[in-house]
């Protein structure tokens, strides 16, 4: 993994969601439909970051739905000053934090609150940024019946199999420069996905970075229209496979 999970642009806003319970994990609730639901599995700056707030805000309302971002990695926060420090994004061991935050570690959380959220709701949509992309992936699983659509940004630390075992309408952001989802993974994404039987929709953004879904500037042309674009195919993704309309 690279500097460029840790770093990036804090955006500005207010969220205007409340913080709540799902599987025994604070998490942060925006949202009122009864019927359909998102979750989020978040990058490494986790539940409390403004800017995943701020984009669980706009899927709430833009694809009218209950969205939940759990908190995943044990209370731990890292403060957003990180984003925009270059000797504290240093400081930080990012391999530390994947070992603490592995997939074994976190994996029975991230399904308890899927399972707990599918529980309450007809329909449900899970997204993944950086870290969390291998999560909603396994989430997608054939056979799991978990979720009904997943969407992943710029997605870390995907295995080969959670690609072919994808068993639900997928959709994938990928910047062009990526050392995640590398050229020869995007090429294994767009290769097999078709041919698993499932509606598949790949959002390529070309200029554009590992991370700028979610911590893109705003102050950048180029990064605002991507981050843009990128909020907006997720809600046109979420809206057609979870309310059947684009």
């Amino acid at each position: 993994m690279s500097s460029c999970c840790k770093t990036g642009f804090k955006w500005d806003g207010k969220p205007v969601g409340t913080e709540s319970t799902i599987a025994g994990l604070k998490t942060y609730t925006t949202g009122s439909n009864e019927n359909v639901a998102i979750l989020i599995v978040a990058d490494i700056f986790g539940w409390t970051l403004t800017n995943a707030r701020l984009l669980a805000d706009h899927y709430a309302k833009e694809a009218d739905a209950t969205v939940y971002i759990p908190d995943f990695y044990d209370g731990e926060v890292i403060g957003p000053e990180m984003l925009e420090d270059p000797e504290k994004a240093k400081e930080f061991d990012l391999m530390a934090w994947v070992g603490r935050h592995n997939k074994e570690i976190r994996g029975p959380a991230i399904f308890a609150a899927a399972k707990e959220i599918r529980s309450k709701y007809k329909k449900v949509g899970a997204i993944g940024f950086c870290y969390g992309g291998w999560a909603v992936f396994q989430l997608a699983g054939k056979g799991n019946n978990l979720i009904d659509c997943v969407s992943t940004a710029h997605p870390s630390l995907l295995d080969k199999s959670e690609i072919t075992n994808l068993g639900v309408p997928t959709q994938i952001i990928a910047p062009e420069n990526d050392f995640t989802l590398t050229p020869e993974l995007k090429t294994f994404c767009n290769e097999e996905i078709p041919k698993l039987g499932i509606d598949y929709a790949y959002e390529y953004f070309p200029g554009l970075t590992h991370g700028f879904a979610t911590r893109g500037d705003p102050t950048n042309k180029l990064q605002k229209d991507g981050l843009e674009r990128a909020k907006n195919a997720a809600v046109s993704w979420f809206l057609q496979y979870l309310h059947g309309t684009k």
